[in-house]
């Protein structure tokens, strides 16, 4: 039986200082019934909580722990980093690095700026794009999230969907009637947003492999689609790559897909674990960034050194040892195998998987977009997360979310997590848990 005690206790403490006792709120375990383990240490695909329980991991700090955590080269870097100072909020070498490191991975992004975290890249690139195209509404998609912007919680969503909020109060009704929020997927929904408001819309921003909503493959047509009606009306196309960059591929989902977006969003595994975001694209729009243009944003704290030196030994891993077609046999093994443990226990369920990070829907599906991924059974989610997490296996606590698969993840701790998992969904049609399928 699993240890709560100190983690139960660190959350009441927590209830008393921090609202919900977490710093963000899908961290609270509410949509899964839990109170969260509180986290000690990790290394590799291992984590440990205050308890003393250890975990295998899929949720890798949400996307970014592409080697595992702890990763020894990063953390040397880091440690070298460490020696010079933690912060000088000014111009560094790293930095440039850093840019020149991205355009290389990713042509589209000709120049960079960086940022401190998803949320202000997203932010960041929309103000660009109405600054450079002189309008102001924006496309996004039902269930994508881009951070906690104003204008980017309409129909968002990751935490905003797991607790059921459709926005957010304090959210101004002026500012939402600029956001267009389509279903994903849904092409002709596309052209008749644009066929009305064409001459007001700044751009369109997606996930070009959401997952915030679980992971929804994109239709063969529909990325390229959105590339031909922005260029067709002179809006930009923002690719959110804050999860998909360097994930699905090395150059990311446009490299993947052979789309280019005229801006890109990246975080996570560009901060190797640190915070971090950056945004940059086309040249031409780039330059119209202050200083050298008339659109602002700035950051205090933006490319920090330590998030550089992370995140550079992150990249150079991934660029000369190229871990992908091994990472996607590790994924493939472990989300067929889920299915077929699930449906030999008699359960309808869909996997939608790109690469290394997939999500498995309790739904005969197919999920598509967002109205199809809030079908799937989030009580039979709930079962199966406290069953897991009893075993020794960390999901993410909400049925839309990804989960990740790391290079320091074994054969031997997928087949434990099939096998965890088997357990699971032979407990759903024992006395104890019912439903009707």
């Amino acid at each position: 039986m699993r240890q709560t005690k100190q983690s139960n206790a660190l959350f009441e403490k927590a209830l008393r200082v921090i609202p919900g006792g977490v710093n963000s709120p899908v961290r609270a375990g509410k949509s899964v019934g839990v109170i969260p383990p509180f986290i000690a240490e990790a290394q590799g695909a291992l984590i440990r909580d205050e308890d003393g329980n250890e975990y295998i991991d899929y949720v890798g700090s949400w996307g970014p722990m592409i080697l595992g955590h702890a990763h020894a080269e990063v953390v040397r870097a880091v440690g070298k980093g460490l020696d010079r100072g933690m912060s000088y909020g000014a111009p560094t070498a790293l930095e440039v690095t850093m840019a020149e490191t991205i355009r290389r991975m990713m042509p589209s992004m000709e120049m960079v700026r960086m940022v401190n975290s998803g949320t202000e890249a997203a932010m960041s690139a929309i103000r660009l794009a109405r600054g450079y195209t002189n309008r102001t509404k924006i496309v996004k998609f039902d269930g994508c999230y881009h951070g906690h912007a104003d204008s980017l919680l309409v129909s968002a969503g990751s935490g905003v969907a797991t607790l059921g909020i459709p926005g957010s109060p304090g959210v101004p009704d002026a500012l939402a009637r600029h956001t267009l929020s389509l279903p994903f997927n849904d092409l002709d929904g596309v052209q008749a947003a644009f066929d009305r408001y064409g001459d007001d819309i700044a751009c369109v921003i997606v996930e070009p492999v959401p997952g915030n909503m679980g992971v929804i493959l994109p239709h063969k047509s529909f990325l390229r689609g959105l590339r031909n009606i922005t260029l067709d009306h002179g809006a930009l196309l923002i690719f959110d790559e804050v999860i998909s960059g360097f994930r699905v591929a090395l150059g990311g989902a446009q490299e993947r897909y052979h789309i280019t977006p005229d801006l890109t969003c990246l975080g996570k595994i560009i901060g190797g674990g640190l915070p971090v975001g950056a945004f940059g694209g086309r040249e031409e729009v780039m330059r119209r960034m202050a200083p050298e243009g008339d659109i602002y944003q700035a950051g205090t704290l933006s490319g920090n050194p330590l998030a550089m030196a992370a995140g550079l030994a992150t990249l150079d891993i991934l660029m000369t040892q190229d871990p992908y077609p091994d990472l996607d046999k590790k994924g493939d093994r472990l989300f067929s195998g889920l299915q077929a443990a699930a449906e030999d226990a008699g359960l309808s369920v869909t996997v939608n998987r790109v690469g290394s990070m997939g999500t498995l829907f309790f739904t005969a599906g197919p999920v598509t977009d967002f109205a199809s991924a809030a079908q799937a059974d989030q009580e039979r989610y709930k079962a199966y997360y406290g069953h897991m997490l009893e075993q020794g296996i960390y999901l993410a606590p909400s049925p839309f979310e990804a989960t990740f698969v790391s290079t320091a993840h074994s054969e031997d701790m997928i087949r434990k997590t099939i096998q965890c998992a088997a357990r699971a969904f032979q407990a759903f049609s024992s006395l104890e848990f019912r439903y009707k399928d």
